[in-house]
């Protein structure tokens, strides 16, 4: 069943208020009872540029944007056509632009899209303390169906605290522009729906992210500030306080891990979130936590590289270095969140893996996930939370073996300065005590202990999102993770209702590799396509390396900062199986 939706853009330079405006109408479309998602784009500047807030709304739960959009509502023009390939228009698109800032750039107009005017600058300027973008939003809730008093609703809630005559501005400004869109072409709306019976979230992937740190136990956070991680530190900060945690901000990505270890180390659950760059500077720590055996989780909200790279754009190019960044055999756990609301859950799992294994966990998200607001039913809640084996009082008579070998590849971890349980930990390799040593016999036995634990583990279903469009899904499979997962369903979705028969594989863990996990989701497929946002098909490598894929897998892969659409990979489905009948 193909999803019922309007798709559209928000655009206008630094300080027209285009994601304010997109974040109201996410939560109005929330109040009439739709479900919603909205990514934004933006320049590199750090304070002003060009800005684009992207919005799908919808019937049903969406986790993807679609192949174009319907509409293109610009405040102004200013640099939008950096934005161009961000924004597939097509010849039932529609531009609505100001006549008092020119004319669209040419670059938005390849798609041969219609073409209106609405004047609000001029209309906002009837109105004492009117905003332009108040007048976009009357006229985009007008055109796409969205009935004035869910906004009413929204702006009430939100400009509360500027009284009463900012809020009769902001809706004078509103109905204004809802009068004025009788006057523009038509885009699809979507029908009025009841009230949503069960409560709704409006929630970002790094909110998210951050509600699963806490969920998981953790109450200690040290981070230094980098796009686009930054906005899970700003929500941890004053969470992690009511719950008695604490944040610090550290002087740079160096101090980030090294204080995050020594809080674990001390007993306190901890965790660090970071982009590339940051994550490239913690590497030689997160070794030392692997020697020592130091839980702890760090959370990389990818962006596009290499280096500096585009801060404010998405990709899942980190994927290299999470899995084999750490110098020597370091065994150690790489989740990744396939959506917004899934941010939450495989975070709180991380931490959950994390302090069960005594091992770092690097989760992976990114710009596209993390910055995204998204309109969701409620998570459930999740009952795991990290718990540690702690030993707590010594044995008569025996010296205490911190890296005692067990069966698990888990040794009781001992609070340091706890009576009769000293013990050295560090970066050298070691023998049961924690004793540094060079003897080769110690580092066979240490490396097979740190191993095992990972190994052994029982991760239940949780390594994948396993999905069919219906029972007897046929011989052709999508293997993707992460934000690809979004449009890869929806493909799905569009395929099944085509009459063709495929399977979903998003895999949430990413290291330890599960190969026969992987055999059992793959038991009857004869034709594969590997899809991901990165330009070396890191992804599609990483699986050829450890699994055994079918005979027909091609890889779908490109670089940021452009994502998937639905339509290109229904296409690569299809060329698919056009090529094995």
């Amino acid at each position: 069943m193909t999803i019922t939706s309007v798709s559209l853009v928000i655009a206008g330079s630094g300080g027209a208020g285009v994601v304010t405006a997109g974040s109201l109408l996410l939560d109005a479309a929330a109040h009439a009872g739709w479900y919603a998602l909205m990514s934004r784009s933006s320049g590199p500047q750090i304070r002003g540029g060009e800005a684009a807030a992207m919005l799908r709304f919808a019937t049903e739960p969406i986790m993807s944007h679609d192949d174009s959009f319907h509409l293109l509502m610009a405040i102004d023009w200013d640099n939008i056509g950096r934005f161009s390939a961000e924004i597939p228009l097509v010849a039932e698109s529609l531009i609505v632009g100001d006549p008092a800032h020119g004319e669209a750039p040419a670059a938005l107009l390849g798609g041969q899209p219609r073409q209106a005017a609405l004047p609000m600058t001029a209309i906002a300027e009837k109105i004492e303390n009117g905003r332009p973008n108040m007048v976009a939003l009357g006229a985009i809730a007008a055109m796409i169906g969205l009935p004035p008093e869910a906004m009413q609703a929204v702006v009430e809630k939100n400009l509360k605290r500027k009284g009463q005559t900012a809020i009769d501005a902001s809706m004078a400004a509103f109905h204004a522009g809802f009068a004025a869109a009788a006057d523009l072409p038509t885009i699809p709306k979507l029908p009025a729906v009841a009230a949503a019976c069960e409560p709704r979230w409006s929630i970002t992937g790094n909110e998210a992210t951050g509600l699963g740190v806490i969920r998981g136990g953790v109450r200690f956070v040290a981070a230094y500030p980098i796009t686009p991680a930054t906005e899970v530190l700003e929500w941890l900060a004053p969470s992690l306080a009511k719950v008695g945690g604490m944040l610090v901000q550290a002087e740079d990505e160096l101090a980030s891990i090294n204080q995050i270890i020594g809080a674990s180390y001390g007993g306190v659950p901890a965790m660090t979130a970071t982009s590339g760059p940051g994550l490239s500077l913690m590497i030689e720590s997160l070794g030392l936590a692997v020697a020592a055996e130091v839980p702890l989780v760090v959370v990389d909200v990818m962006r596009v590289g290499p280096s500096t790279g585009i801060a404010t754009k998405s990709e899942q190019s980190d994927l290299n270095i999470a899995v084999y960044g750490l110098h020597g055999d370091a065994p150690h756990i790489v989740v990744a969140a396939n959506s917004v609301p899934d941010c939450l859950f495989t975070t709180q799992w991380a931490v959950h893996l994390a302090e069960a294994m005594q091992a770092p966990a690097l989760v992976l998200t990114d710009q596209a996930m993390g910055q995204a607001r998204a309109i969701v039913p409620r998570p459930a809640e999740l009952a795991f939370i990290g718990q540690r084996l702690t030993a707590t009082t010594a044995v008569e008579g025996e010296r205490y073996k911190r890296y005692a070998m067990t069966g698990s590849g888990v040794s009781p971890m001992a609070i340091p300065g706890t009576p009769g349980l000293t013990h050295t930990a560090d970066g050298l390799e070691h023998n049961e005590f924690g004793t540094p040593s060079s003897q080769a016999s110690d580092h066979q036995a240490q490396m097979d202990k740190r191993s095992r634990k990972l190994t052994q583990f029982n991760y239940g279903d949780h390594w994948a999102d396993i999905e069919d469009a219906e029972v007897g899904a046929g011989d052709t499979a999508i293997i993707t993770w992460g934000s690809s997962t979004g449009p890869a369903r929806e493909a799905l979705r569009r395929y099944s209702a085509a009459g063709g028969k495929a399977r979903l594989i998003s895999l949430r863990l990413i290291a330890p590799v599960q190969p026969e996990k992987m055999a059992a989701a793959l038991a009857g497929i004869k034709r594969a396509v590997v899809v991901e946002q990165s330009h070396s098909g890191q992804f599609y490598r990483m699986l050829r390396a450890f699994y055994e894929l079918p005979a027909q897998t091609v890889s779908l892969h490109q670089g940021g900062p452009l994502a998937f659409g639905p339509g290109r990979i229904l296409e690569q489905l299809n060329q698919l199986n056009a090529g094995s009948a």
